[in-house]
């Protein structure tokens, strides 16, 4: 394989927010690049001694890399996905034990890991994100920098305040993370949205934002940071291809934009769905680790040859959530600016967290973790492919290819309510919903369609969304009400900017009976919501 030539990147400083430019490191930790020098004596820190940690050792059983398979057969039925879930499959796993104190140097241990750290990270922890970082994404400039954060929503909350002031906006999908603009919102910061499509963020629409902005109408300057989850799109599940990044990077470098890549299900890429019937066996389809991460789609760092890209990615999906881990890959500029902050903020990750995640590094090591990847993609993809089947069996759903608006470009089902009690008949009522299957990720974005109920020409789609999410959690099954994703209601509790009504539905956590028990509730409180509706 020929080097690739990378560039430096491009200076960028001039992003800075007013707040990230007064921070000075912290007096105490420009100490620590002192505590590792040979005979050193060390009256300075307020350091706890390790002896007096109250853990002789912590330690565990980690499961093998290879617990789940890579491929899912072809199911026969519904009951099939819940005999490969009882059928007592057991568990390998490999024990491992975290010594309070090294037996050798650069072995992981308590006294150092439980001690105060540096807010990059623990050395070894930060050897293999830089190392997993090469291997994957590939960044294409020059010295960019790694270091660690206690998850991309904390992550987010550092970053936009590291580029943004009081009165400036961000650039987001029209459909997005609620957490991200509402953790702006104290700051004085809003969101600018972008419309979607079957690809997420529209480049066409950026464009003509930024070429078209004036600051006099809208009340701010034209936003230079951007933020998206490209890959599973919260909360639409759409994923952005190669063409589509480049031409969205190729803008942002015209307009100079900063682009915020928080992309927590980027391993959580899934094969397109098909129906019962017409699947066959199922497998990643990678034979070995080069072609897999050929097969993903790539990051935003492998177009980012100017340094605008921050990356955030996160061990919450591949790991565990209470890890509360993750890490930035980004600009040396930014990543110094962003380590002061953590300095005097959350510092690093809880040292448990970073203990154990890197003691399963070690036993994994990076092809192990690969291959854990490989097969996690695919217990998520099963789930998806489950969920939806059991809306097969309730309503009758029709495929379109002709979409328009977040859908365009994309397979459509739209959904409608069977008819008769045996709910076997070909008759069906109107078109309740439509979705299409998330490419990635964790849900299912459901856009409700109310135009058929007897009261939306005089409520409208906000207050029955509202009305049919009640009726849904009276009757023991909850949803994300849509309105909460919408990026410019985030300020306004009003938040009748959009057309229709949505719900985002998880089939992540959930077990197998309990998403088939929730579809029947689903399916018999519809029919309860529309009982005025003549078929």
């Amino acid at each position: 394989m020929l080097q690739e030539k990378l560039l430096e990147p491009v200076d960028l400083s001039h992003h800075l927010s007013q707040i990230a430019r007064a921070r000075a490191p912290s007096p105490l930790k420009d100490l620590q690049r002192y505590y590792g020098k040979p005979g050193i004596i060390s009256l300075a820190g307020g350091l706890p001694h390790p002896d007096y940690f109250p853990f002789a050792s912590v330690g565990g059983d980690a499961l093998v890399p290879n617990s789940f398979p890579l491929s899912s057969p072809k199911e026969s039925s519904s009951l099939s996905w819940l005999w490969n879930l009882i059928s007592g499959r057991k568990e390998h796993t490999i024990p491992f034990q975290i010594p309070k104190y090294a037996a050798k140097l650069g072995e992981l241990n308590l006294s150092e890991t439980l001690q105060y750290n540096m807010a990059s990270g623990a050395p070894l922890l930060q050897s293999f994100i830089k190392d997993f970082t090469e291997k994957v994404y590939r960044p294409a400039h020059k010295n960019y920098a790694t270091l660690v954060h206690t998850g991309n929503t904390d992550g987010w909350g550092k970053v936009v305040t590291t580029l943004c002031n009081p009165g400036e906006g961000v650039l987001a999908s029209e459909y997005t993370y609620p957490s991200a603009m509402s953790m702006m919102l104290p700051h004085g910061i809003k969101a600018v949205a972008v419309p979607l499509d079957g690809q997420g963020m529209r480049s066409d629409a950026l464009r003509t934002l930024l070429s078209e902005w004036d600051e006099s109408l809208r009340g701010m300057p034209r936003p230079h940071v951007l933020y998206t989850v490209p890959v599973g799109q919260n909360p639409t599940g759409t994923t952005t291809q190669s063409a589509r990044k480049q031409e969205i990077y190729d803008i942002c470098v015209e307009f100079d934009v900063i682009i915020v890549e928080d992309d927590p299900y980027y391993f959580l890429q899934h094969k397109p769905y098909s129906l019962p019937a017409d699947r066959t066996t199922c497998s990643n389809g990678a034979s070995d680790d080069e072609e897999y991460i050929s097969q993903l789609v790539p990051s935003y760092l492998r177009f980012d040859h100017q340094g605008r890209v921050i990356r955030l990615d996160s061990f919450s999906k591949t790991i565990a959530p209470g890890c509360r881990m993750g890490w930035f890959t980004c600009n040396p500029i930014f990543a110094e600016r962003l380590e002061r902050q953590s300095e005097t903020t959350t510092q690093g990750p809880c040292g448990f967290s970073q203990a154990f995640v890197v003691k399963l590094m070690l036993e994994w090591q990076y092809k192990g973790y690969l291959r854990w990847l490989k097969a996690l993609c695919m217990q998520y993809q099963r789930r998806r492919d489950f969920f939806i089947d059991c809306l097969h069996e309730h309503f009758t759903l029709e495929l379109s290819m002709n979409a328009t608006g977040i859908w365009e470009g994309v397979p459509v089902y739209v959904a409608s309510l069977k008819s008769g009690k045996g709910l076997k008949s070909e008759i069906r009522g109107p078109p309740m919903f439509s979705f299409t299957p998330p490419s990635a990720g964790m849900f299912i974005w459901l856009n409700l369609i109310f135009e058929h109920h007897p009261s939306f020409s005089t409520i409208g789609h906000k207050a029955l969304e509202m009305r049919l999410w009640i009726a849904l959690a009276e009757a023991g099954v909850l949803f994300g009400p849509g309105y909460m994703f919408a990026a410019d209601s985030a300020a306004d509790d009003e938040g009748e900017t959009h057309d229709t009504g949505h719900f985002r539905i998880s089939f992540s956590n959930a077990e197998y009976e309990d998403m088939k028990k929730a579809i029947v509730i689903f399916s018999f409180v519809l029919r309860e919501f529309y009982n005025n509706v003549v078929y």
